[in-house]
């Protein structure tokens, strides 16, 4: 392969043509497609469908505040008092935020399947215990504990995920399983409704209703977990020996990162000091703002403009399937194009379109598409943001810090997205409009600047001035 061809920033079609050394592992090339084919899809139903719905749950569970809020919970524990509702909301990204780079570093040591199954199993008690607090104290207290064992089960799972594809298959899988998470997502709404109507039953009022049965379901997933979830494909027992063989092979000749390498205090600090880590970090925390906003204010949104609380809960759900079309849709034509940053900003764009509309329409059905808007561009960025991210990175130590850091900047938008939607600027949310706006006009300008840089490293590359990307001979950057 000639290091002047320039017709694409992206070379990974050179490299599978290219010639192997005499040592160099096995290609797709050199194994019976269908056995490619089957393969991955074996994986693919063994790990997405159970991924995405356990990511599908922890969304619900870090987000069903809201829904609470409006089935009763605020006058029980008093949650209008001051900021108390978004105090609740805020306190569990805290430790979620400081505890990812350790999870991180912990799941390759216990391994994926008893590392989220005892995230799960935490935080479902976690969440069992909040059907039972009696003042807005325990609840914080519960939504601590509700931060601490989620913090690593998410960039786990992503960390897992990218192990297991090459990375123009990345996308389309963190999709699939943030797909799945956002159609549950969307009807847990009305799942929660349904579940309020138990109000009454065992003494409880229907907000506590749907948090015991959430934290219920929840800890019976823990144990589904430990039985079903694959671990690593160097550790996987699911496989034959041949396939395994062939999933490690494609990664190393994809990015060459087939095998762990050992983490160590000097690759932490560097990987902690590469400005593309906090690049991607920031992307993601824009991502999050809006993703956090819609699910922890759309009900209370849609109550602000008249809706009862049985129609809000119900219209909680269109957006959500609505953008779980989008997210497909984006990620199979970034999947074709091999291109990130480009799509990433055309949901930019229509996010800041959603936000305007929502904020400054009159008519509440101009105000509902908005709504519409926002979650398609805010949940396509999520994933976007991911594969983006884990496109430009070799080597497995670097990929669980750059995972932890990117989630953990999730949380920080969390953080943003609790606090500047105030109880002050009910119901329009002004403030917290256009403070997610400007994240999004940021996003966009972060995304121009690692285009350039990217761009202009893999041009150098080419033209033999500098010495191998990422430390892999054959490898560019996606942009």
């Amino acid at each position: 392969m000639s290091i002047s061809k320039a017709s694409s920033d992206l070379r990974v079609d050179d490299i599978e043509k290219t010639d192997e050394k005499a040592d160099a592992p096995a290609l797709d090339a050199h194994y019976d497609p269908a056995f490619v084919s089957r393969t991955l899809r074996k994986v693919d139903w063994r790990m997405l469908p159970l991924l995405g719905f356990l990511y599908a749950v922890a969304l619900v569970d870090r987000t069903n505040l809201g829904i609470a809020r409006t089935a009763g919970m605020q006058v029980d524990l008093k949650l209008y008092v001051g900021e108390r509702y978004s105090i609740a909301s805020m306190i569990y990204f805290i430790p979620y935020i400081l505890l990812q780079i350790p999870g991180n570093i912990v799941v390759r040591r216990l391994g994926a399947r008893t590392w989220l199954t005892i995230c799960i199993a935490g935080w479902g008690a976690a969440q069992l215990g909040m059907a039972f607090v009696p003042t807005w104290g325990y609840l914080v207290l519960c939504r601590v504990f509700l931060g601490v064992f989620e913090a690593g089960f998410f960039p786990a799972l992503v960390f897992i995920i990218t192990t297991w594809y090459k990375r123009h298959e990345v996308q389309k899988r963190l999709a699939s399983f943030y797909l799945i998470s956002i159609v549950v997502g969307a009807f847990s709404a009305i799942f929660a409704y349904a579940l309020t109507l138990m109000k009454g039953l065992g003494g409880l009022n229907g907000w506590s209703w749907i948090f015991a049965i959430e934290g219920i379901i929840t800890i019976i997933l823990g144990i589904l977990t430990w039985l079903f979830v694959p671990d690593f494909p160097d550790k996987s027992r699911f496989l034959s020996v041949e396939e395994r063989k062939m999933i490690l092979d494609r990664v190393e000749a994809d990015r060459g990162d087939s095998i762990p390498d050992e983490m160590t205090m000097a690759k932490l600090i560097k990987h902690l000091t590469d400005p593309l880590v906090w690049a991607f970090c920031y992307m993601f925390l824009a991502s999050t703002v809006p993703a956090y906003a819609i699910g922890f204010f759309i009900t209370i949104i849609l109550f602000g403009m008249g809706y009862s609380e049985t129609d809000a809960l119900l219209l909680t759900a269109p957006p959500g399937v609505v953008a779980a079309m989008s997210v497909f849709f984006f990620a199979w034509i970034s999947d074709k194009t091999k291109l990130r940053a480009p799509w990433l900003a055309v949901q930019n764009v229509m996010c800041i379109i959603g936000l305007v509309v929502a904020a400054y329409a009159k008519q509440n059905g101009a105000r509902y598409v908005g709504l519409f808007f926002v979650n398609m561009g805010a949940s396509g960025c999520v994933p976007g943001v991911l594969a983006y991210s884990s496109n430009n990175m070799t080597g497995h130590s670097k990929r669980s810090v750059q995972t932890a850091c990117i989630v953990a900047a999730g949380g920080v938008g969390g953080i943003l997205a609790t606090t500047v939607f105030k109880q002050t600027d009910y119901p329009r949310y002004i403030t917290g409009m256009w403070v997610t706006i400007g994240f999004q006009f940021g996003m966009i300008i972060m995304l121009g600047i690692t285009t350039f840089v990217l761009h202009r490293r893999n041009k150098l590359r080419r033209a033999g001035k500098i010495g191998p990307l990422e430390g892999q001979e054959e490898f560019y950057y996606t942009l």
